[in-house]
C-alpha cells in the first residue's frame, strides 16, 4: 500500500478502536481455571506448591523470588494481587481445587491492541502437565477472542532455554534479541522477543484445541501427538 507521495505504508485499520482492559472474571478449562490472584485465597497454596521444588532454579530467570520464608512471599503476593499492570492470575487445579501456579498479562497497551504474557511461575504440581498448556490457551483465548487484541508477546532472558522452547511449542514466532535490555538481580539480560498476532491465532488455537482433546492422551495421561508437531503443520501466514 502506498500513500499520495508514493511512500509505502502499512495496512489501513478502518474502524479500529482501543481494546478493553483484560478481564478479572474466571476463565474455565477442563483441567484448570484462571482467576484473579488474591493473596487471601491463594498465598498458602502457592507457597506450599512452590516449595515442593528441590531447589530454587525455577526462579533464576524470574524478576521476583526465590522466597526464603512465608513472610517474604506474603509481601510479594500482596503487591502482585493489588497490581493492575501486571494483571496476575492464579492457576487453579480443577481436581484438587488448589492454586498451583500463576501468570500475568503485562505491558498492557489497549490503544494498540498489544499485551505481553509474563511472570509465569508454575510449581512442580503444574509443570509439564496438560493444565499448564491449557492455562496458556485460556489466556490467549481471552486476549484474542474476547478482547480483540492484535499482538500477544512473550519475552524472556535469551539464556532461558526452557522459556524459549515453551514459546516455540505454543506457536510464537521468534523475532530477535534485544541486547543489554534489562538489569535484573544484579546482572545484565539480553531479551529474546516472541510474538503471536491475530491473523495467526485461529490456526494456533485449532492446534491447541486438537492437542487438548482427551483422545490425544493414553490411559496414563501421556500425550500421543506432541503440540509442536501440530504447530509445524500450520502454513505460515502471508501478509
Amino acid at each position: 500500500m502506498h500513500n499520495a507521495y508514493s511512500q509505502e505504508i502499512g495496512p489501513a485499520m478502518p474502524g479500529w478502536s482501543a481494546r478493553p482492559w483484560p478481564g478479572r472474571g474466571p476463565m474455565e478449562g477442563d483441567h484448570c481455571r484462571l482467576e484473579p490472584l488474591d493473596a487471601s485465597l491463594h498465598a498458602d497454596d502457592l507457597y506450599a506448591a512452590y516449595h515442593l521444588a528441590p531447589d530454587d532454579r525455577d526462579w533464576t530467570y524470574m524478576s521476583s523470588g526465590p522466597f526464603p520464608d512465608r513472610a517474604s512471599y506474603q509481601t510479594y503476593i500482596g503487591q502482585a494481587s493489588a497490581s493492575q499492570d501486571p494483571c496476575h492470575y492464579a492457576v487453579i487445579d480443577r481436581t484438587s481445587g488448589r492454586a498451583v501456579g500463576s501468570l500475568a498479562l503485562m505491558r498492557i497497551d489497549p490503544g494498540n491492541g498489544v499485551v505481553e504474557v509474563g511472570h509465569v511461575a508454575f510449581s512442580p504440581l503444574l509443570q509439564r502437565t496438560v493444565a499448564a498448556t491449557e492455562a496458556h490457551y485460556l489466556l490467549m483465548k481471552h486476549v484474542f477472542d474476547e478482547l480483540g487484541y492484535r499482538r500477544y508477546e512473550w519475552k524472556c532472558d535469551s539464556l532461558n532455554a526452557r522459556s524459549r522452547r515453551s514459546a516455540a511449542r505454543l506457536g510464537f514466532t521468534f523475532e530477535g534479541i534485544f541486547r543489554q535490555a534489562i538489569v535484573y538481580k544484579g546482572r545484565s539480560r539480553d531479551t529474546a522477543w516472541h510474538s503471536l498476532i491475530d491473523s495467526e491465532w485461529p490456526a494456533r488455537r485449532a492446534a491447541l484445541e486438537r492437542w487438548l482433546v482427551p483422545g490425544n492422551f493414553d490411559e496414563q495421561g501421556r500425550q500421543i501427538q506432541p503440540l509442536d508437531a501440530m504447530q509445524d503443520r500450520i502454513p505460515p501466514v502471508r501478509r
